[in-house]
């Protein structure tokens, strides 16, 4: 059995895995490059162990090394994450520098992830895919074939978007080798699960690949199920060798609850002092089973195709289409009346909200280009990209809900008021319409500058239309020793909804796009093939916040600054011995009281795995990280809530014999019992207990 090596250069850390080859090249499976890829990966199997460098899509939407890239790309392959045990998309990334995954502890409801201090937008190949909270599902880590962060503002190509980064998701599609996997997983919270991923090659120029997995689980909270249906079939058409043709579907029905279940700061976090024995469990259920729920469904359409004219030349075209439907119904207490003391005298009675929703989505995305490549001199070499994408997104939702007192210590459940909604649904609507040009210039094969420029129009279903224009710049040059020096500045903007208002509510002007600026500078250096740090202090300043004054007044005033520093190294030992270390500082400051919610300044991470065995027979990895997250700080006017720092470990053993695979994960290893985070408007959110997952897997 050979072993192919695949060092993927992530801008920020180097990812090297020892891989079936059966199996091999997953990580680097994309619309624009699995042809690529898997010629190396053919060069690979007959060659023995060889390196292979993969380029990355999400920081240009080119084929560029991501060493070339004035900015720190961080790219999680889908055999990482699975060996670290990931359950959802916000574990994925909880091995990056710079990001706090699961900011509010695991939610079944949506993926939550903060970068630089700011949440982030969520992107699937490229192209934006949730408009709105509490209107879709969860993704699927496995129909993906690797995860992509971006840090900072990147509105040049995506777009509207997040000031703090953007994940994308990078949906697995077939290339031309047969292959496939089968394994079935049992864990904690009586979790039962089969997943499926098979490609075929029915010829040398058409493949199908299907992906599913069907899922029967519990939650640590009671009454919260986490069941799953997931199929998302793909077909690959290369008619020619200039041309490349992908088709993607989705189906995806998720029957489940809410893990966050907004329990009051007090008799949680603090003691109850008014019921001193009232301490709630962190993982209470405060609802009716069988009403409370979450349960969607979501179908997905979408293609690509790329065409090379020559090698001067090439079109790319991708569109997708996603259909939404959504029940969200759900009890939470009131612990925002009064934070300090939402309970009555007796210390157990408290307000309890029941809000029902149903909630439809549909989403047209499409995003196209030209890129040219072309020399201005012996020396200097272009890359120049011309795109235009167009967004248009429709939220349809209705409501429903009421208010009880209830003995929180003592729920009668059967008691409590149900509620459906009924009646016409509100609307929202948006389009978004974005022309860019971007232009990778290299020198001398020593120093890449990329310069970009874009142009959007933006309209409401309001009427309310915004226009933006935004910028990037960057230069990396290798300067000898392997060190890189880069330097970047990039914009990004985000409409705003609705308008400024007076005390009363009177609408007085439309908000302005929320906007971004950010000044970056590090160093990468790569003195060996095995071992690549990356260092980086950045700067960012978000402008027009909205701001929420006395009675239903608001003001759009706002700025918020952010500084940080991000350190990366990644290191392979002789003997398939693997090293990841990370670290992140972010200190928010804010010029006028957002009420924000601050996250930790300082995130960091480590994790290691070693391979024991012959190439020819069986093989133990054995795995090990560790995830520390510090204290963070929400503030009102009534008091400040300090969140204590939290520590996780997490581990792997897993056997690989002939095309047999047994694996058994375990997630915060150690069992501590955290708040993820508390927040001074009243309510606390647990982070995950214990997980521990077994696996038998098949590959042929």
């Amino acid at each position: 059995m050979m072993t192919v090596r695949m060092i993927m250069l992530c801008g920020a850390s180097m990812l090297v895995s020892s891989v079936n080859p059966a199996w091999a090249g997953e990580g680097a499976d994309d619309a624009a490059s699995a042809a690529a890829d898997a010629a190396a990966e053919a060069d690979a199997y007959a060659g023995g162990e060889e390196t292979i460098v993969v380029t990355g899509y999400t920081g240009t939407k080119t084929d560029t090394a991501l060493t070339e890239l004035p900015q720190p790309i961080k790219i999680v392959t889908a055999e990482q994450y699975q060996a670290q045990g990931a359950i959802s998309i916000s574990d994925t990334v909880k091995y990056a520098a710079g990001v706090l995954a699961n900011p509010y502890g695991r939610d079944t409801r949506v993926d939550g992830f903060n970068v630089r201090g700011l949440d982030a937008l969520q992107f699937r190949d490229g192209m934006r895919d949730i408009f709105s909270y509490y209107a879709s599902i969860t993704s699927d880590p496995y129909n993906f074939s690797r995860v992509e962060i971006v840090r900072g503002p990147a509105s040049v190509l995506f777009g509207q978007g997040s000031i703090g980064g953007l994940i994308n998701l990078v949906s697995k599609t077939p290339d031309f080798t047969t292959r496939g996997e089968i394994s079935l997983v049992y864990g904690s919270f009586d979790r039962k699960e089969v997943l499926a991923d098979v490609n075929l090659a029915a010829s040398d120029t058409l493949a199908v690949r299907l992906v599913g997995r069907a899922r029967d689980a519990g939650t640590y909270v009671d009454h919260v199920p986490d069941d799953r249906v997931m199929f998302a079939p793909s077909i690959r058409w290369q008619p020619t060798p200039d041309t490349d043709v992908v088709l993607t579907g989705l189906y995806q029905e998720d029957d489940t609850g809410s893990t966050s279940q907004f329990l009051p700061i007090v008799g949680t976090f603090r003691p109850n002092t008014a019921y001193p024995e009232g301490r709630l469990g962190m993982y209470s259920f405060v609802g009716k089973p069988g009403w409370d729920r979450y349960n969607g469904r979501s179908i997905q359409g979408g293609g690509s195709i790329t065409h090379s004219f020559s090698d001067s030349i090439k079109l790319s075209l991708k569109a997708r289409y996603i259909d939404s439907d959504l029940e969200y119904f759900t009890h939470y207490t009131d612990s925002y009346s009064n934070p300090e003391n939402p309970f009555a005298a007796d210390g157990r009675t408290i307000g309890l909200y029941a809000d029902a929703s149903d909630a439809q989505m549909n989403v047209f995305s499409t995003d196209n280009n030209f890129q040219f490549n072309f020399n201005t001199g012996a020396n200097i070499e272009h890359k120049l990209l011309v795109g235009l994408d167009y967004s248009w997104n429709k939220v349809r939702k209705r409501y429903a809900g009421g208010y009880e007192i209830i003995d929180l210590y003592d729920i009668d459940t059967d008691a409590l008021l149900t509620y459906d909604p009924s009646g016409p649904f509100s609307n929202e609507s948006q389009k978004q319409l974005g022309i860019y040009v971007q232009d990778q210039i290299r020198f001398y094969d020593r120093v890449s500058v990329v310069l970009g420029a874009r142009r959007d129009r933006v309209t409401g279903s309001s009427g309310q239309t915004d226009n933006a224009t935004t910028f990037r710049a960057g230069i990396i040059g290798e300067i000898g020793a392997g060190f890189s020096p880069f330097f970047s500045y990039t914009e990004s903007f985000l409409p705003v909804a609705g308008s400024v208002q007076d005390i009363d509510g009177t609408p007085l002007s439309p908000y302005k796009p929320q906007t971004g600026t950010q000044y970056e500078a590090g160093v990468k250096w790569q003195p060996t093939p095995n071992t690549l740090i990356t260092a980086t202090v950045f700067k960012i300043k978000e402008q027009n916040r909205v701001l929420y004054g006395a009675g239903s007044s608001t003001t759009q005033s706002g700025v918020l600054n952010t500084k940080g520093f991000e350190f990366e190294a990644s290191h392979i030992l002789p003997g398939n011995f693997e090293l990841l270390a990370n670290y992140g500082y972010a200190k928010l400051k804010s010029e006028t009281n957002t009420s924000l919610d601050y996250m930790p300044r300082h995130t960091a991470s480590f994790w290691t795995i070693k391979t024991f065995g012959l190439a020819d027979a069986a093989q133990l990895r054995l795995g090990g990280g560790v995830v520390y997250n510090g204290k963070s700080i929400s503030t009102s006017s009534l008091w400040s809530i300090v969140t204590p720092s939290r520590t996780t470990v997490d581990a792997l053993a897993e056997v690989n014999w002939n095309n047999w695979r047994f694996a058994v994960n375990a997630t915060n290893l150690l069992n501590n019992k955290y708040f993820a985070s508390c927040l001074a408007r009243g309510d606390c959110f647990m982070g995950a207990p214990r997980n521990v997952m077994g696996t038998v897997g098949y590959r042929f």
